[in-house]
């Protein structure tokens, strides 16, 4: 299941047991809401390899400032508290499921 990233939650699924994907998104963004049902599906694939998470760019703002999210969808990939890879633009399933399986 996804789990809703924000400014207070982020720092501790970061550094979590699990490695963390973070889609940065917002409800406007045309090829977000295209991402959005595969980030769903893969969720529930790899719940309990992966913690997946959804970050909306307009209500945590200091978060896309952070990682300079500048174009979304954005996806980054943390494993052990660092990013380790990161995918602009909307993405296919099988990419994804290719990033996905390199973090695990």
């Amino acid at each position: 299941m996804e789990v809703t990233i924000t400014s207070e939650n982020f720092a501790s699924l970061k550094n979590g047991e699990l490695p963390l994907v973070v889609d940065f998104w917002a409800t406007w963004c045309g090829p977000c809401r295209m991402l959005s049902p595969i980030i769903a599906e893969l969720a529930e694939e790899y719940e309990g390899k992966l913690v997946v998470g959804k970050c909306d760019v307009e209500e945590n703002e200091d978060l896309a400032l952070e990682f300079g999210i500048r174009n979304i969808p954005t996806i980054l990939f943390f494993k052990n508290g660092e990013m380790v890879d990161k995918m602009v633009g909307a993405q296919s399933k099988a990419k994804l499921v290719e990033k996905f399986n390199v973090l695990i």
